[in-house]
């Protein structure tokens, strides 16, 4: 049975578009209601601690402040928010980062308006919510190794097509030294060369090369 309250939501996206549709879609509904808007995380706080929604949904990627950091900032000051990641991207950091920094749900932009009804639902519950697509990302991450800062730096540079000579001198080590670094990289993320480990590694959030 429905609460006879409706969920007071505050929707967090960079684009109007976006907020205007996902907020006439949402209002649309008896038990839910759009009490806010916020393009960025600044303005994402100032409208929680101003409204205190029953629930945020979040964009993972917005201007200046990340989702993830806007999360972890919500939370920080309000242990109790609930938050809904939702994104056009699907890479495993990102994920793993966002529930890390608090969110109770992630689900993607592309998803289906029931499952997205039903994700706000169970999260404005205090339930958890993942879109299967995030969960099989999420499983994939925990299945590999984590890179070590040293193995992350040398991934970016081979992503950006630095050879081996370019990378010993841009870090100061040796040629073998980067060979080392590289073939780690390439047995952690269980791909054959270095072009599938940049692709793979921008594929998957684990690198940007903004």
């Amino acid at each position: 049975m429905k609460s006879s309250k409706p969920i007071r939501i505050l929707v967090v996206d960079d684009h109007f578009m976006v907020r205007m549709g996902l907020s006439a879609s949402l209002n649309a509904e008896p038990d839910m209601q759009v009490i806010a808007e916020a393009a960025n995380g600044g303005a994402a706080l100032e409208a929680f601690e101003k409204y205190h929604p029953t629930l945020v949904i979040m964009d993972v990627r917005l201007p200046g402040m990340s989702g993830a950091e806007c999360t972890a900032a919500i939370v920080g000051q309000f242990p109790d928010a609930r938050v809904l990641m939702l994104s056009t991207h699907s890479g495993e950091e990102e994920v793993y980062h966002s529930l890390q920094a608090g969110a109770r749900g992630y689900v993607l932009k592309s998803v289906m308006r029931e499952d997205l009804l039903r994700a706000i639902r169970d999260v404005a519950q205090g339930r958890r919510y993942l879109d299967p697509t995030i969960a099989s990302v999420l499983a994939e991450r925990v299945s590999h190794r984590s890179l070590t800062a040293r193995e992350l730096e040398v991934l970016r540079m081979v992503a950006r097509g630095l050879g081996n000579k370019e990378i010993a001198r841009a870090l100061e080590i040796t040629e073998v030294t980067v060979k080392v670094h590289v073939s780690h990289v390439l047995e952690k993320l269980n791909v054959r060369d270095r072009t599938e480990a940049a692709t793979a590694a921008l594929q998957r959030g684990i690198i940007s090369l903004e």
